[in-house]
């Protein structure tokens, strides 16, 4: 039997969109075009594959068996394709979408960006948020090249790789009336102070290495982002904890102090994800590795 293997990238990308207008705009296809491969695909199949329902599509059982021997058959063509490919950075001419979280954006995009100034000045990064939701990111789906944070829990089609660790300091200003050039456990905890409402799972850490450490402290304030939080600080006797990479930058603001947590918080991972199909992508396994490198020289 002859088997038409375009429909492949089809019945993946309905499966992850579960939409057949967000499935045709990934693929560059018209709705009409997409409708008639699905047509095709439940022919073949002999099953419908999808229901239509109020928000989207719903796939049928036996789309629900078939999805991850035909992911990983498509993941499959892909790596014996792209891997004919030769990639030269210095000539290359693309944009990379990538999904870091706040703190990451923070802490490794612009070193991102100033090494691919220089080695690779044809390439382009467009950046979307990543909070807590894989999917809304574009990652699951193979749309964005990458995810950077904190990442568990990932999805079978998603390769996650460690490339560095964190750690958290105590932030103050300068001339604290009640804080010299060490914070202690009783201190910490008359202070008032301000919180970083960050990616969950890095928030969820924090919270969690408190509460092994029996530390209390009075929430004031609460941001959504890192960067409000040198204008606070300077301006009142609050405290922020704060991952260590980012106090590194605040001591370059004379209005600030960075001190050691009064007890130890322990330390958190910082994670890279990509679909699987991009494994044996050239321009990705560079990118990658790039990404990799920068991270590793984030502490130095």
């Amino acid at each position: 039997m002859r088997y038409d293997l375009n429909l492949l990238p089809i019945f993946v990308a309905l499966m992850e969109e579960r939409s057949v207008t967000r499935a045709a705009s990934r693929l560059g296809v018209t709705q009409a075009a997409l409708s008639n491969a699905l047509a095709r695909l439940r022919t073949l199949l002999q099953d419908p594959l999808f229901i239509r329902e109020r928000y989207g599509m719903r796939p049928t059982p036996k789309a629900e068996l078939l999805a991850p021997a035909l992911a990983q058959a498509l993941a499959a063509v892909d790596t014996v394709v792209l891997g004919q490919r030769a990639f030269d950075p210095s000539k290359a001419d693309q944009v990379f979408t990538i999904a870091p979280n706040s703190y990451v954006e923070l802490v490794l995009v612009p070193a991102l960006v100033a090494r691919l100034s220089t080695v690779a000045p044809g390439i382009r990064l467009r950046t979307l948020p990543f909070g807590t939701d894989l999917t809304e990111t574009g990652v699951t789906s193979g749309t964005t090249a990458l995810v950077l944070g904190r990442i568990e829990d990932a999805p079978d089609n998603l390769v996650v790789q460690h490339i560095a660790d964190d750690g958290l300091a105590c932030v103050v200003r300068a001339d604290h009336p009640m804080v010299g050039q060490r914070i202690s456990k009783a201190q910490f905890e008359r202070l008032k102070h301000v919180n970083v409402l960050p990616p969950g799972r890095l928030r969820s850490g924090l919270f969690q290495a408190m509460d092994r450490q029996g530390v209390k402290r009075e929430v004031v304030a609460s941001v959504t982002h890192f960067s409000a939080i040198p204008e606070i600080i300077a301006t009142t006797d609050y405290c922020a904890t704060l991952p260590q990479l980012i106090c590194q930058r605040l001591t370059r603001d004379v209005r600030l102090k960075v001190l050691p947590a009064p007890v130890d918080l322990g330390r958190f991972p910082l994670h890279m994800a990509w679909h699987v199909r991009y494994r044996q992508d050239p321009a990705h396994v560079w990118l990658r590795a790039l990404v990799a490198d920068v991270a590793s020289a984030l502490g130095s």
